[in-house]
C-alpha cells in the first residue's frame, strides 16, 4: 500500500514521518528529494534556469533565498516552478516505490500531496495539522526567518481544511494531542489492511 502525509508548512509532517520509520516503514521525503533532484539532474536545471534565470545556481548549488523570494512573492511564478520539479519528484518516487514493494506498507511524505495532483495514485492520504500561529512559530525558529516571509509561504498553500476534506486520516499536531499514540493506530490500521491484501 502507498500511503501519503502532507500538511502545510510547519505542521509537522516530518516528525510524524520519522514515528512510521522508528516503526519500519520506508518513508519517501519528497522535499529532500525534489532539492536533490534541482541540483543532480541536468533537464531540471536547465528549466529552473530558464524560468528564474541563471542566478538560481551558485557554484553548482541552488539558491534556495533566491528562489525563495522570488516564487513566493508571485503565485504564477510558484505554480510554473512546481511545474518543472512535481512530474520528476512523481516519476522518483514512483521508481523508489517499486524497490520497497515488500513492505507492508510506504510513506510518501509531501506538503504538496494534494496541490500536485499526486495523492490521487495513493492508496491513503493522511494530513497533519497544526493551528497557523503555531505553525508560524515553528517555522521562525526552525528556519531563523522572520514572520512575513513565513507568512507569504502560509499564503501560496493550499488551507488545510481542504487536504483535511480528501484525507482518510488526520493527525493533529498541536502541541497538546500526543502523536505517538495517533500515529501507532494508524500503522496497526495500516497493518491489518496489508494483511488482508
Amino acid at each position: 500500500m502507498k500511503i501519503g502525509v502532507t500538511g502545510n508548512i510547519g505542521s509537522g509532517k516530518s516528525t510524524v514521518c520519522k514515528l512510521f520509520a522508528v516503526l519500519g516503514i520506508p518513508v519517501y521525503h519528497a522535499d529532500e528529494r525534489a532539492k536533490w533532484l534541482l541540483e543532480n539532474d541536468p533537464n531540471i536545471i536547465a528549466q529552473v534556469e530558464d524560468l528564474l534565470g541563471k542566478e538560481a545556481y551558485s557554484n553548482g548549488r541552488l539558491n534556495r533565498k533566491l528562489i525563495a523570494e522570488k516564487v513566493f512573492a508571485d503565485a504564477d511564478l510558484l505554480k510554473r516552478y512546481n511545474a518543472v520539479i512535481h512530474p520528476a519528484v512523481q516519476e522518483d518516487a514512483i521508481q523508489w516505490e517499486e524497490t520497497h514493494a515488500s513492505a507492508p506498507y510506504t510513506i510518501r511524505e509531501a506538503a504538496l500531496l494534494v496541490e500536485s495532483g499526486s495523492y490521487k495514485a495513493l492508496d491513503m492520504l493522511i494530513t497533519v495539522t497544526a493551528p497557523e500561529a503555531l505553525r508560524i512559530a515553528r517555522v521562525m525558529q526552525r528556519d531563523g526567518v522572520g514572520r512575513e516571509a513565513v507568512e507569504a509561504r502560509v499564503r501560496n498553500q493550499m488551507p488545510e481544511e481542504k487536504k483535511v476534506a480528501l484525507s482518510q486520516a488526520v493527525i493533529i499536531n498541536d502541541g497538546e494531542q500526543q502523536l505517538i499514540p495517533q500515529v501507532w493506530k494508524i500503522h496497526h490500521s495500516l497493518l491489518e489492511r496489508s494483511a488482508v491484501k
